[in-house]
């Protein structure tokens, strides 16, 4: 379905349409775009479009993030990389017990302004509609999570977002901030799949085996398509005097995803009612820890 003139013009006022034209999802110069960022995520697991918003929007892009970062709810806390409570059932050597500091902190997007650039942007159906097109998928659905579907990832300096892997199967992230130093982005592609969790393979690179592991340098306004559910990833230590900011826009091929009641305390603070409902009826593709 064609997208109306104004949907059109918001998109415009945002992203580089020369470089990435949404709003002509039939033409040549967005195809190209579509089948290097599929044929980077089938090798790699992930791609990055660089330059995806104006370069006279990323000032804007920076200071909403920094409006609202003193609402992150910020606590460090030990856990691990599927963000679960570990129990007397799991062995000794389970990569579930291997604890990690978790410094990073999110705004939730119950407290984003529904104005702001990432709302107007996770919420256009021409940009939903791109990233489905970049995942070979006929569509995508974003995350129903009152919390977790789309929020502000806070670093600040001296802390790190450690080894993890994310609840959606899709995510797309864009920095807002970069970091004075440090804050470099890790992540070991396919090292797990839907149908096998690859214990061993998660432990080596828990334990410091770097040969999965591939780094990557993002800049403000570049935009990270991943696919966060597959692949062990981290944000190593920040440095400097700058915190690094990045927007995370959560996706699912299926609709009426909500996070965990026990993830989304640690991440938020609080749940809603809306996670302990999902808790009963959980909608989910798979049978991974999380």
């Amino acid at each position: 379905m064609a997208q109306s003139l104004g949907q059109q013009r918001a998109l415009q006022e945002v992203v580089d349409t020369d470089r990435y034209p949404l709003h002509d999802p039939g033409g040549a110069v967005l195809a190209a775009v579509v089948e290097r960022a599929r044929a980077e995520l089938r090798e790699r697991g992930c791609t990055v479009l660089p330059d995806f918003i104006r370069p006279e929007q990323r000032a804007t892009l920076r200071a909403e993030g920094e409006a609202v970062a003193p609402h992150a709810h910020y606590e460090p806390e030990t856990v691990n990389a599927y963000n679960i409570a570990v129990d007397d059932t799991l062995p000794a050597d389970h990569p579930a017990r291997r604890a990690m500091v978790r410094g990073n902190a999110f705004v939730a997007r119950d407290l984003l302004p529904r104005d702001c650039l990432i709302e107007r942007l996770y919420t256009d159906p021409g940009f939903g509609r791109f990233v489905a097109d970049c995942f070979e998928l006929p569509a995508l659905h974003p995350l129903a999570d009152p919390l977790s579907a789309l929020c502000l990832n806070v670093i600040p300096p001296g802390m790190a977002h450690p080894w993890h892997f994310d609840t959606n199967e899709y995510t797309v992230s864009m920095l807002t901030r970069e970091s004075e130093s440090g804050g470099q982005f890790h992540y070991c592609p396919g090292i797990r799949s839907a149908e096998a969790e690859n214990l061993d393979d998660v432990r080596a690179v828990l334990d410091g085996d770097t040969t999965a592991v591939r780094e990557l340098t993002l800049r403000p306004g570049d935009l990270q398509l991943f696919k966060g559910r597959f692949s062990l990833h981290r944000v190593d230590t920040v440095t400097g005097a700058t915190a690094r900011h990045s927007a995370i826009f959560a996706y699912s091929e299926r609709p009426g995803v909500i996070g965990s009641v026990e993830r989304t305390r640690q991440l938020f603070g609080r749940v809603l009612p809306a996670h302990h409902a999902a808790a009963a009826a959980r909608v989910r593709g798979d049978a991974l820890l999380d």
